[in-house]
């Protein structure tokens, strides 16, 4: 069976008018292995095949980002579940604990005694336009298949 590949990539996601809202440029680029959870689909399948030195404009739909817009993580919570908290704020962000899972909530509304909030990623429902340049492709490591098993 053949290992999976680990791609090094800079990239630079766009806005739909060409604006750059995120870039590794200036940075370390991106490390993921084929098949983790650790980057969205639509970038693992842009690359796939790929080799360093090759330049892609990739389009990525909400279904191989961050997902539709999820209207059910849009909630209404009593303003005493941020008792401590001073000036709360539309758009401030907190992480809450539910389970086994951390998950960022976002207050969207302040309505009286309730607070609106957000559970969604930001870029949930965005089309996202990434310019990507493959700077290394390598066979994953017995260290990284232990740690972060293929799906």
């Amino acid at each position: 069976m053949q290992r999976p590949a680990v791609y090094t990539v800079h990239y630079r996601l766009k806005n739909r008018t060409g604006e750059v809202v995120d870039t590794s440029e200036g940075g370390e680029p991106l490390t993921f292995m084929e098949g983790s959870d650790s980057v969205i689909k639509g970038i693992q399948e842009a690359v796939k095949g790929r080799g360093p030195g090759d330049c892609l404009e990739v389009t990525v739909p909400p279904e191989m980002g961050y997902g539709e817009h999820n209207s059910e993580l849009v909630r209404r919570v009593p303003r005493s579940m941020f008792e401590y908290v001073d000036d709360l704020r539309i758009g401030m962000k907190f992480q809450t604990n539910t389970g086994d899972e951390a998950q960022v909530i976002k207050v969207v509304g302040i309505d009286g005694n309730l607070v609106h909030v957000d559970a969604n990623h930001p870029l949930a429902g965005f089309t996202l336009y990434f310019d990507l340049e493959i700077v290394q492709v390598r066979e994953a490591s017995d260290d990284e298949l232990g740690s972060e098993p293929p799906r």
